[in-house]
């Protein structure tokens, strides 16, 4: 029987960062090539949601208002999934990005913010006991 390497846990910033520029190619110019690049980077983005991160995410959900900013920014949710499940907390001051790191070890809510390319706030919230994660926006809270 062939033994097979581990595939290696893939870096989260740089799927999406690839993920987010071959949008940004897309948009520039509509191609069919691009739009093959955002398909491909698309996948990768789901393959590596599969990778255990930091913690689990549990059930993922998204509230309209969310998944409506995301939409007209063209961006799709696992692409703050990801980030927010490898503790790539967004735009978090010290102090928050502190709690978050106490969090991780003692079991409490897990919080990040993000911007979408329109500018919206997007927040991602895990629930301390890991049962679920949910996208909103600031004001659906």
């Amino acid at each position: 029987m062939e033994r097979r390497e581990p595939r290696a846990v893939p870096d989260p910033l740089a799927i999406v960062t690839g993920y987010q520029q071959a949008v940004d190619r897309f948009l520039a110019q509509t191609i069919g090539a691009n739009f093959a690049a955002i398909i491909g980077h698309e996948a990768r983005l789901l393959d590596a949601l599969a990778f255990p991160g930091k913690f689990p995410l549990g059930q993922t959900v998204a509230t309209p208002g969310a998944l409506s900013a995301m939409e007209q920014a063209q961006h799709i949710p696992p692409e703050f999934l990801l980030l927010h499940k490898h503790g790539q907390w967004g735009e978090l001051d010290p102090d928050d990005i502190r709690e978050n790191e106490r969090s991780l070890r003692e079991g409490s809510r897990l919080f990040s913010a993000y911007h979408t390319r329109l500018g919206e706030k997007v927040w991602c919230i895990t629930e301390w006991d890991r049962s679920a994660t949910t996208l909103l926006l600031p004001e659906e809270y």
